[in-house]
């Protein structure tokens, strides 16, 4: 099955220069300068990543991973690159390509093409066909591994090739919305082999989540739009984790916070918290900026556009691009323009202007100078997720189809990593501390 139709990104690349030397109205792209130019985003990364230099030194001297075939459907950027090169190091034959059709640089996707054991069909801005070509390209690969974000991969190959599902020992998923996937999918018995749900980890969720997302989604807007966010009116739609960050973030570049959410407690939170919290049909009246974190579709719907202001920013820090209902913001348009790059503003009968920034996809990787969470904090995840094929292999037995927790030991050896690498010595529980937590028959 390891023959495909399509094509990696240095065939690609190859080709597009080739036809741009006889085609003076093409693009040239030079596949040796991108790849000279993704290398040198790797390692700039590389340097704040010890982690995973940690990891790939072990992985390297054991070779845990050989003769595996490892399957991966990524956001393929420079910190994501690192982690696919040090399952390669650890012995495994690696196939990677996109979970994001606007998030991959595809100098970095090229730059990961000339390794000897990956082959990457990441390519930036394909379409739906094309997008689901490359998975099918890395499926024919006939993966003995899945690493997932957002859980299309694993979909794909227990939808159109269930043959492989045997061949297949685990799989592990990075992102809230794959995991949302993955647990219904289990739930109906549909699931028919184990993966571990990565995005739940204390180490995940509290900093990935939180920081990650805050930062970088806030970061990118900025940047984007060149706008200030102080003064302004933020409305964040969803208070878990990602929402946590955004509205932390927000609320320390002085903006006023305004969050939406439909679970009492997580409003409650919320309010807590010192944050507005009302319904989202009374916060469109009142935002400025509008920033979906739920992984839900349909967040932001037809009656919220016909009563927000002239100039709102609308933008989308989940996962998939369905949070905010862009089809019918097009009904409702009399006319459609790029305001600046990477936003697309909606003008409305009456005047009005709503400004979509990155076409309602992952705002932090999806526009166009967007470039994902800050490396430090990827170099957490990616680290779990390494040592969690390294778990899946060794121990492979001790798991069944369906979705697993990541050990607690596992996230714990990730933050002793970093913990070690920042030069942070912390305490331990002392034999008779750990005695008396152990038991229960010490009373007052």
């Amino acid at each position: 099955m390891t023959d495909t139709a399509y094509p990696p990104i240095s065939e690609q690349l190859a080709e597009a220069a080739e036809q741009s030397s006889t085609n003076p109205e093409m693009e040239f792209q030079d596949l040796e300068a991108a790849q000279e130019e993704g290398r040198r985003k790797m390692d700039w990364a590389n340097q704040h990543m010890p982690i995973l230099e940690h990891v790939r030194e072990e992985f390297v001297a054991n070779q845990p991973f050989e003769g595996e075939r490892i399957a991966m459907a990524m956001h393929v950027e420079a910190k994501t690159a690192i982690l696919v090169e040090t399952l390669a190091e650890g012995g495994a034959e690696v196939a990677v390509t996109g979970c994001n059709p606007l998030s991959t640089h595809d100098d970095v996707s090229a730059a990961l093409d000339t390794h000897e054991n990956i082959t990457s069909y990441a390519k930036r801005g394909v379409d739906d066909e094309e997008y689901y070509a490359a998975i099918e390209a890395v499926i024919a690969h006939e993966p003995t591994v899945t690493v997932d974000d957002g859980m299309d991969l694993v979909a794909a190959i227990h939808e159109d090739y269930p043959e492989l599902i045997d061949g297949i020992v685990g799989g592990a998923e990075e992102t809230t919305t794959g995991v949302h996937r993955l647990r219904a999918m289990d739930e109906d018995g549909a699931l028919d082999y184990p993966v571990f749900a990565v995005n739940d980890t204390p180490m995940k969720r509290l900093f990935d989540n939180v920081h990650g997302t805050g930062e970088s989604s806030l970061a990118s807007i900025a940047m984007t739009t060149n706008l200030s966010w102080a003064g302004k009116n933020v409305v964040v739609a969803g208070f878990g984790y990602c929402g946590k960050g955004v509205a932390r973030k927000a609320s320390g570049q002085n903006a006023n916070v305004i969050v939406t959410e439909v679970e009492p407690r997580r409003a409650l939170e919320a309010h807590m918290e010192g944050y507005d919290v009302m319904p989202m049909a009374d916060a469109a009246e009142v935002g400025d900026v509008f920033l979906t974190t739920t992984g839900n579709r349909d967040i932001i719907v037809e009656e919220h556009f016909e009563s927000m202001q002239d100039g709102v920013l609308l933008a989308n820090a989940g996962h998939f691009d369905i949070e905010i209902d862009l089809e019918a913001l097009d009904d409702l348009a009399v006319d459609r323009y790029e305001a600046r790059d990477g936003v697309e503003a909606y003008e409305l009968e009456d005047g009005r202007r709503l400004n979509v920034i990155a076409e309602g996809r992952l705002v932090n990787l999806a526009a166009p100078i967007s470039l994902g969470h800050p490396v430090e904090v990827m170099d957490q995840s990616f680290g779990i997720q390494a040592v969690c094929v390294r778990e899946m292999l060794e121990n492979s037995d001790a798991y069944e189809a369906g979705v697993h927790d990541v050990p607690d030991e596992l996230d714990k050896e990730i933050a002793e990593i970093k913990l070690a690498a920042e030069g942070v010595d912390f305490d331990s529980l002392t034999d008779t501390q750990r005695d008396y937590m152990g038991s229960w028959d010490h009373g007052t």
